[in-house]
């Protein structure tokens, strides 16, 4: 970096004088790019340039690149490809041909950097990292005597990325060759012969992959050219298998049988559920499967009984939000909601809340769909609409049932939130979610569904909005500059000199530059005043102002301030919770 803009100097792109503002300025500002650019010292486009000219005259290469903050570096790694006369590909939208990549050696692909893309009647498609390394190329030509590589370029990151996933199928290799193996010489696996089956073998290790980097999810697809194994971590999907077309037929027969399915059904969707003890632990696995126009698409969701048992001051809540939420959970009656949309971590809040208040001298009953998680001391329903008993029918029951405390998994209707506020107002306390994306607009939702202002002014106590943002990974956490767009709409929560950091990516957080997640949130506590206020059916404005007077703070100031802690980044925080 610093040499580069030594290099900028000496060619008279920027000045000494620019150089010093930043410097001078207070508090003084880092000498980067993305300074000189935001501070209007010289013109993206001519920095653009300039890398360009550097990377074609082997200065710097594409590595080099992912280094510099503050530069979007695509729009770069195009023209470099114009100016060589080769092709930029995305290999995150890119489906790799694995029979293609059996054909490389692994150790050669790691070598010079490489990735497989496509093979034609033409040519063979390769990613280098380096498309300046001749030596590479030869070496790449020489494994396709008959075909003419096809020079392209990528990210040195993604290609980094791909390798070190493709590497795992390389440890699985013996595995895939014993199916075929099997396949050949019986046309079909041995569904008795579970002990000796490959194909278990090969389930059990993508159960334990993804059990052991946290996984939430995972997702079996057919695609055109293969089989992928995808994982949800964190939030996000990242990709951690890449099998034959042909293994994705006796693994999705596996997985059917383990979950008492009908493994000739493939023209409609299936839901079933299997146990299975991973490194000493058991996990239950709800499996889904859905017809694709390649095959099917199997989602395990991996319920981990041991999560039920987050106590509230773990679930990352910042101190003021926790005791809002703690005082609103203790009251004797009333409702309280947790908002937020799916996958935020409501269920998880719940059952935190519940251990927090749960007591021998109370009656707790829950009506979940589905039941996740067991719990010692409560009573649980699980929702079963084929027989008639929804939410609402449910609760009704459940009111008889004499109860204390009752947590509803969700209120999809009016008629369940009716006789949730009616639980309320008749000395109960009910625990619920709702899809909402803040917390004030849980009020307006409630008035929307029919409810009448004097019952929800009467019921409710609290209500809790809530996101997930996935934390920096303690291996690689790095200070960093961001850029002016991201600057700007913060500048009101931020200090005199704020401090933020990113993840570089490393192998603890597989290059993601993030690990585990934490909550976000903002609590609004029902006073008096905005009791009379919900009664008199004010606007969303009003009751803004009202809740900020009392000492309301956002969800996205409560980010911001995770972010200045170095807990999480602003572009995380944008993500799940924009302005």
């Amino acid at each position: 970096m610093v040499k580069l803009i030594e290099m900028m100097l000496d060619e008279g792109l920027i000045t000494k004088d620019a150089i010093s503002t930043l410097v001078k300025s207070r508090p003084p500002k880092k000498i980067s790019f993305a300074n000189l650019i935001s501070e209007g010292m010289i013109e993206l486009p001519v920095v653009e340039n300039f890398l360009v000219k550097k990377i074609r005259q082997g200065v710097i290469t594409l590595s080099h690149l992912e280094k510099i903050e503050g530069i979007d570096i695509v729009p770069i790694l195009k023209e470099v490809a114009k100016a060589l006369h080769v092709e930029y590909v995305d290999l995150d939208e890119e489906e790799i041909d694995m029979k293609l990549f059996s054909a490389i050696p692994y150790k050669q692909l790691l070598k010079y950097n490489v990735i497989p893309i496509e093979e034609t009647d033409l040519n063979v498609l390769i990613a280098f990292d380096d498309p300046l390394d001749m030596g590479a190329q030869d070496a790449i030509q020489r494994l396709f005597p008959k075909k003419p590589i096809r020079i392209a370029i990528a990210k040195p990151s993604q290609i980094h990325q791909h390798l070190q996933r493709l590497e795992i199928n390389e440890s699985v290799k013996g595995l895939i060759q014993d199916i075929r193996q099997d396949l050949s010489q019986e046309g079909n696996i041995d569904v008795d012969d579970e002990e000796s089956s490959a194909v278990l073998k090969l389930i059990d290790i993508i159960l334990k992959s993804a059990i052991y980097i946290g996984a939430s999810d995972i997702h079996i697809e057919a695609t055109e050219k293969s089989c992928i194994v995808r994982e949800r971590v964190d939030g996000m999907l990242r990709q951690s298998f890449t099998f034959d077309k042909d293994i994705f037929n006796p693994l999705s027969s596996r997985m059917k049988l383990l979950s008492n399915l009908d493994i000739a059904e493939k023209r409609k969707p299936q839901d079933g559920r299997f146990s299975a003890t991973v490194s000493g632990r058991e996990f239950d696995f709800r499996v889904s499967t859905l017809p694709t126009i390649y095959g099917e698409s199997i989602v395990l969701r991996i319920l981990d009984k041991t999560k039920a048992m987050i106590r509230l001051e773990d679930a990352g809540m910042s101190k003021f939000c926790y005791e809002r939420f703690s005082q609103s959970i203790k009251v004797p009656y009333g409702i309280v909601l947790v908002t937020g949309p799916t996958g935020s971590g409501k269920t998880t809040t719940l059952y935190g809340a519940l251990n927090a208040i749960k007591d021998v001298k109370d009656k707790i009953i829950t009506v979940e769909d589905p039941v996740e998680y067991q719990m010692s001391g409560l009573q649980q329903v699980q929702v079963q609409p084929n027989v008639g008993l929804s939410f609402a029918s449910a609760l009704k029951s459940i009111l008889r049932q004499d109860p204390d405390k009752i947590m509803i998994g969700e209120i999809r209707d009016q008629e369940t939130l009716r006789i949730a506020i009616q639980a309320a107002l008749t000395g109960h306390l009910v625990l619920s979610t709702l899809h909402t994306n803040d917390a004030i607009s849980a009020v307006t939702r409630i008035l929307d569904m029919g409810i009448e202002e004097y019952l929800v002014s009467g019921a409710l106590v609290a209500i809790q909005a809530q996101r997930l943002v996935r934390k920096i990974c303690t291996h690689c956490k790095k200070e960093t500059v961001l850029p002016e767009r991201l600057l700007k709409d913060i500048r009101q929560y931020l200090p005199e000199n704020p401090t933020f950091y990113k993840g570089e990516g490393c192998k603890e957080c597989g290059l993601s530059g993030y690990k585990g997640r934490e909550m976000i949130s903002e609590v609004l506590t029902i006073s008096e005043t905005f009791s009379r206020m919900i009664a008199r059916n004010a606007s969303k404005e009003e009751m803004t102002k009202q809740a900020i007077e009392e000492g309301f703070i956002s969800m996205f100031e409560d980010g911001v301030h995770k972010a200045l802690e170095g807990k999480t980044t602003i572009e995380e925080i944008y993500r799940v919770a924009r302005l």
